[in-house]
């Protein structure tokens, strides 16, 4: 089976990890990675977004030791618009969050005009951190938290500000 992913992950964090493995337990997986010129579209708060070349390292290093516990494959395509690579044919999955879940509907629009057969959308839930809101991205360069939901204080928010990633 084919699975079909997309996103930021800037700064790839433990809710995306459980996307990826929930992902690589129903096949081989096609990673859509916003381009640089769609990721700042992608933002509902306007912050810092690492370079494609950098996120796509760095996604490619989570990914390779999830694909290997599973025996899958997997590749990172850059994603120019927001349906991106899950329209395409080939895909009989697309792992969603929550809130991405009503673009799942639009793509499986898409593929019915098309005249392609409709992705099983497969949602999966938020992790949450210690202090019992939803890890995020933003929360993490905000230095609210760490990439496990670890709720930081001043000074781990200071550290993590002054240190490059």
């Amino acid at each position: 089976m084919d699975v079909a992913l997309g996103g930021t992950f800037d700064p790839v964090h433990d809710g995306h990890r459980r996307l990826f493995e929930r992902a690589f337990e129903l096949g081989d997986v096609t990673v859509g990675l916003t381009s640089d010129e769609l990721a700042p579209k992608t933002r509902h708060v306007e912050r810092r977004i690492r370079s494609f070349d950098e996120r796509k390292r760095n996604l490619e290093t989570e990914l390779e030791s999830i694909a290997a516990d599973h025996g899958r494959t997997f590749e990172v395509r850059a994603l120019e618009e927001p349906t991106g690579i899950a329209t395409e044919p080939q895909f009989d999955y697309l792992v969603v969050s929550p809130e991405t879940r009503d673009g799942g509907k639009r793509i499986n629009e898409i593929r019915r005009e098309r005249g392609h057969e409709p992705l099983e959308v497969v949602v999966v839930p938020h992790i949450r951190a210690d202090d019992g809101d939803i890890i995020s991205s933003t929360r993490i360069v905000n230095g609210e938290i760490d990439e496990h939901g670890n709720v930081l204080d001043e000074q781990d928010a200071s550290d993590d500000a002054n240190c490059d990633d």
